[in-house]
């Protein structure tokens, strides 16, 4: 068996140094006066002996960890997961890291997370809630300890910040733009009204068709932002005997993308027989077969606006709960333009 290195502590790098213990703490915290002697003594004392400061242990002494929380339903999930590789991107750039969790699309899970990370004195929580009426105490529970953002997701309460894409003008660029395709028969494909994006996208869906005269919407197939809902939803419409709509508009990129894979395999042809959307602009919509219409979220902007929610939250805590949105753009491929 090998033997277990020892960690260095901070006394093993002040005798290394030759310096006292307070001196090589203020080298390595850069607090306090120390000469230039000393400074260079100690870091390369700290590098060969490879000393890594406890930051609870500091955290303790300067009430900060420099870790953000972040909380979100599927890891697994391609837009969360390039939602969180940019607020990874936004974070160093503020010296903070992420302590990052998965709720597993559950509500208890989630709160054990969210308990967990305050444990951890994580300095704020970022979350993408997994249900806007039942996240809403364990949110707000950590809303009374340290600054949140809620992001993509709310929950229906005023608990602190929030920074998402403007669902509503989004789906209104889809249908304006299947309405100029021709299309008149359109079917909504989404999340259901658990989350605060199943329900905008789908009052956003209702408002817009009403919008045109003569554009008939169907029986909306409402349930999990998956890809196994994509295609389930395929199975039901096509399975209720009605007359093949002339569009699906997906409220995410993995609904849409488990659409068009079970429309391939009952022999429907997209876009040839049915035009699809999706919603979000994941890097997997554009490698599609056929490639995907979508709306691309910003997600590196999304990601800026909440960690300066975040900072300016750490450094001034007052102030009302802000809502942001920002416009998504859509991209136009093949899956949406006719023959």
């Amino acid at each position: 068996m090998e033997p277990i290195p020892q960690v260095a502590t901070l006394q093993d790098v002040a005798l290394a140094a030759g310096v006292s213990k307070a001196t090589a703490s203020r080298v390595l915290s850069g607090a306090g006066r120390v000469s230039e002697a000393a400074v260079t003594s100690v870091r390369e004392a700290a590098g060969r002996l490879g000393y890594r400061p406890n930051v609870f242990a500091r955290a303790l002494r300067s009430t900060t960890t420099q870790t953000t929380g972040m909380v979100v339903p599927r890891i697994g999930n391609p837009f969360f997961a390039e939602l969180i590789e940019a607020v990874e991107d936004a974070l160093v750039d503020v010296d903070q890291h992420l302590f990052l969790a998965d709720s597993h699309d559950s509500v208890s899970t989630e709160a054990g997370r969210i308990a967990s990370m305050l444990d951890r004195r994580v300095d704020g929580l970022i979350v993408v809630p997994v249900d806007h009426l039942r996240s809403a105490p364990a949110i707000r529970a950590a809303h009374a300890v340290v600054p949140v953002v809620q992001v993509d997701r709310s929950v229906d309460a005023p608990l602190g910040d929030f920074v998402g894409t403007d669902n509503a003008a989004g789906i209104r660029l889809i249908l304006d733009h299947l309405v100029e395709q021709g299309c008149r028969d359109i079917t909504l494909v989404s999340g259901d009204a658990s989350t605060s994006v199943g329900l905008t996208r789908h009052q956003a869906f209702d408002a817009a068709v009403r919008r045109f005269g003569g554009v008939h919407s169907g029986e909306p197939q409402l349930g999990d932002f998956t890809i196994e809902f994509g295609r389930e939803a395929v199975r039901r419409i096509i399975g209720a005997g009605r007359r093949l709509p002339e569009a699906l508009v997906c409220g995410s990129d993995v609904i849409a993308l488990g659409a068009m894979r079970e429309l391939r395999e009952l022999g429907v042809a997209v876009p040839g027989d049915i035009l699809v959307t999706g919603f979000d602009g994941i890097h997997f919509s554009e490698i599609a077969e056929p490639a995907l219409t979508t709306l691309r979220q910003p997600l590196r902007e999304v990601a800026d606006e909440a960690i300066r929610l975040l900072t300016t939250r750490l450094a001034n805590g007052r102030g009302a709960p802000r809502h942001l949105q920002v416009s998504p753009k859509l991209i136009v491929r093949s899956s949406s333009q006719r023959p």
